[in-house]
């Protein structure tokens, strides 16, 4: 979510985030905090959230992931968009990088257009 919500420049407050998820900005604040001990992000007390090189490269690869299995669901297997939106949204930390390597390899020589670059 962090990803998408930067992507315009502008920076991105806890409340935004909050807003956005549907969570309390206590619970997102307690999230952020996770975050940034792990180095995905950066964040002063009151202050924009920030993505770190390394968090923008996990974000990116959820979303590479996420993109992956919504065309599979919605082109290979006819799921409905809307359906396969939060199906993805679950699978999506679950599925292993060989899997996705082998899922996205499928996509391509099947010829279906996934836009996962």
């Amino acid at each position: 979510m962090l990803l998408e919500l930067s992507e315009d420049g502008k920076p991105v407050l806890s409340t935004d985030i909050a807003h956005t998820l549907g969570f309390s900005r206590a619970s997102v604040c307690r999230a952020m905090n996770v975050l940034k001990a792990c180095g995905y992000v950066t964040k002063e007390k009151y202050g924009p959230v920030t993505l770190t090189a390394y968090g923008r490269e996990a974000a990116l690869a959820v979303r590479k992931r996420h993109d992956l299995l919504i065309a599979f669901l919605v082109d290979v297997l006819g799921v409905k968009k809307a359906v396969a939106e939060a199906d993805a949204c679950r699978m999506e930390h679950a599925v292993s990088r060989e899997t996705a390597a082998k899922l996205e390899q499928f996509l391509k020589v099947c010829g279906h257009n996934n836009n996962t670059s």
